[in-house]
């Protein structure tokens, strides 16, 4: 087990759920299985080749280890935890804008949870991703980005206050076509 860090813009390390669910910052011993799911899930991400161990090391050494020693970065990476601790996912918040005060998030899941607990797992991390950019950051907006590709994503999002904001018509090539881009936000009203 590695010592739980916490970042520089975040008062606490933990966000918990009246579910027992939580996010935590990033954890090195999540790395591979994370690589796992993104190379299982490549079809959705905006990832264009699958990972090694060797990129994922280097991506934590370069990357994810940096994210601790800024004051504002670019991105708030958190290992996604059942209540039993164990990490089924992971996600944050990207492409911070801290002078505008938004972010994109970003979600997957383990791919076996997928097919049957699709939405249960997204309503949980958008309620504790949420209370991160909204509470602890206190942005104004989060959104989303995401390929035209699933549409049970768009009616969890729509399900917990999201806005479908934009379509961006052929916007990215997927596999052998030319697909949409969805965009779905939502302001903070709190």
């Amino acid at each position: 087990m590695s010592t739980q860090q916490i970042y520089k813009c975040l008062d606490k390390s933990s966000f918990e759920g009246d579910n027992g669910y939580c996010i935590v910052p990033l954890r090195a011993e999540d790395k591979y299985l994370i690589m796992q799911w993104r190379n299982e899930q490549l079809y959705h991400l905006r990832q264009v080749a699958p990972l090694t161990q060797s990129d994922q090391d280097l991506y934590f050494k370069t990357k994810v280890t940096k994210l601790f020693e800024q004051v504002q970065p670019d991105q708030l990476l958190f290992s996604y935890l059942n209540p039993n601790q164990v990490c089924i996912g992971y996600g944050g918040l990207v492409h911070i804008n801290w002078q505008d005060q938004n972010a994109e998030i970003s979600f997957i899941m383990s791919t076996e949870l997928e097919k049957n607990f699709f939405e249960f797992h997204w309503t949980t991390y958008i309620s504790l991703i949420r209370w991160v950019a909204f509470k602890e950051l206190e942005f104004h907006k989060i959104y989303t980005y995401a390929f035209d590709l699933r549409p049970h994503l768009y009616l969890a999002l729509e399900k917990n206050g999201f806005s479908r904001e934009a379509v961006l018509f052929e916007h990215c090539f997927c596999e052998t076509e030319y697909r949409d881009v969805i965009i779905h936000s939502l302001i903070n009203a709190e």
